[in-house]
């Protein structure tokens, strides 16, 4: 018989200023009270390594850096996530909550940067099968309102820093994600009040439950 039980991944996506970190914490302590046992964790990040990465990948003053290099870059990272962390949580019977993890890459190096998503399914393809996510949930909202979210926030990250076109083409291969995989998606109006973006992500979440 299958096992109903089992211990879930969930990714968060969205654009810079979407609320992933203040939603991801949300959601860790609603799936606490269900008496499940959560890692939260971050792409990129999450193990020593992966953290380094995630300093060289961010810092504002690195200057440009090669489509293809900063992809490289960022599966290194998630490699090591993978499998120092994400797989032995699940195999431990802990939940995984992650701000950010394969979908990140097909929407900032495929779209952001014109790589297209043929690379980013290459090195996808060298990932367990079992390192994807069950549920991915996109907090999706305008590119303007997120950047001056993010703005506020604190001082623009390398990413940040880039061109409102560039982040256009980020949420553009979201959406398109978004619809080729509806039943691993659940798309979250982001532009909404903090409840009703916790309350949106709760019921989506309350099917694997």
């Amino acid at each position: 018989m299958p096992v109903v039980n089992r211990a879930r991944f969930i990714s968060l996506e969205g654009l810079e200023g979407a609320g992933k970190t203040s939603r991801l914490a949300d959601l860790k302590a609603f799936l606490e009270g269900h008496g499940k046992t959560v890692l939260a964790t971050r792409e990129p990040g999450g193990t020593v390594l992966g953290e380094r990465l995630r300093e060289l990948l961010l810092a504002p003053d690195e200057g440009p850096m090669a489509p293809l290099t900063e992809l490289l870059l960022m599966f290194a990272a998630r490699n090591e996530h993978v499998t120092r962390l994400i797989l032995p949580a699940l195999d431990a019977g802990r939940w995984v909550l992650c701000d950010r993890y394969v979908d990140a890459s097909y929407a900032y190096q495929g779209g952001g940067r014109n790589l297209g998503e043929a690379p980013v399914a290459i090195l996808e393809g060298l990932l367990p099968a079992r390192a994807r996510p069950d549920l991915t949930l996109l907090l999706d909202l305008p590119v303007e309102l997120g950047l001056a979210r993010a703005n506020r926030r604190s001082a623009a990250d390398r990413f940040e820093q880039e061109a409102v076109t560039f982040h256009q083409r980020v949420r553009d291969a979201y959406l398109a994600r978004a619809r080729r995989h509806p039943q691993r998606y659940c798309v979250i109006d982001a532009a909404a009040g903090p409840d009703d973006v916790r309350l949106a992500i709760e019921r989506a979440v309350e099917r694997l439950l």
